[in-house]
């Protein structure tokens, strides 16, 4: 640990743990076990990080969170899994992330640049990329994947071992039980799709005609009463052209859960 790091008095910091010299440590907060923050990095009050977590640059973590904790998996004994989080997220109040398990990939990542906001938990093993929001109460369970720029509503639900697709748009409140294609607005209750993300890709700049071949590719999947298998064939001949369409057939390749149709 960097002497010059900014603890408060009233914190405890593990001497095992590894700040870097700017890191800002909030009052009442514990950091304990091989804990390692990076440059930049603020974490706030009454929270505590712990286990094999390793936390990158300009993070901004608020107050009572629950970072690196001991996984909420029955089978866990104990065995040293860990949790790696990225750059530039900021993570709020009483948010959760748990550490992996060894029946996965035994750590818990989360990429870089998400917004995690209060109250969210992230199960064991789940994998989240970057550039993600996932509003108020956002629940995932173990193991589940979610892609770029995915946005979650807040109290959403998400199955064990589900996947979500990049640039997916989750409404609030749906429980999700299936994977989530790329690019897809999904909501209500029962949750159903509701076309492609359209406003969404255009503020990250898609531009008009992959935007136009997304919808023909949504058309093919869910409307045009193909079965998955010829939907899927379909795709590839379109993916030709357009490689936004492959990142679409590359996620079915990985569907484990059954597509949400």
């Amino acid at each position: 640990m960097s002497h010059s790091a900014r603890i408060h008095p009233t914190a405890v910091v593990d001497p095992r743990a590894r700040l870097a010299g700017d890191v800002t440590v909030g009052p009442y907060t514990v950091i304990d076990g091989e804990v390692e923050v990076g440059e930049g990095t603020t974490i706030g009050a009454h929270n505590v990080l712990t286990g094999r977590t390793k936390i990158g640059r300009a993070n901004r973590i608020f107050h009572f969170c629950s970072i690196g904790e001991a996984n909420q998996d029955k089978k866990y004994k104990g065995e040293p899994t860990g949790l790696e989080i990225g750059d530039g997220n900021t993570i709020r109040e009483f948010a959760t992330i748990n550490r992996g398990t060894v029946q996965d990939a035994g750590v818990t990542r989360l990429g870089s640049d998400n917004w995690i906001m209060a109250y969210c938990h992230v199960a064991h093993d789940c994998q989240v990329g970057s550039h993600t929001v996932f509003a108020n109460l956002t629940t995932l369970g173990g193991h589940v994947h979610v892609g770029d720029y995915a946005v979650l509503g807040g109290h959403s639900a998400f199955h064990q071992f589900v996947k979500i697709g990049a640039h997916a748009m989750v409404g609030g409140g749906s429980i999700v039980l299936q994977d989530i294609a790329p690019y897809v607005t999904v909501g209500g209750s029962p949750v159903a799709t509701h076309g492609i993300n359209a406003e969404g890709l255009k503020r990250r700049g898609f531009s008009a005609e992959a935007i136009a071949a997304l919808k023909r590719a949504y058309r093919t999947l869910f409307k045009s009463g193909l079965s998955l298998a010829d939907a899927r064939a379909e795709l590839e001949r379109q993916a030709i052209e357009t490689p936004e369409v492959a990142a679409i057939v590359a996620f079915l390749e990985t569907s484990t859960r059954g597509l949400l149709r």
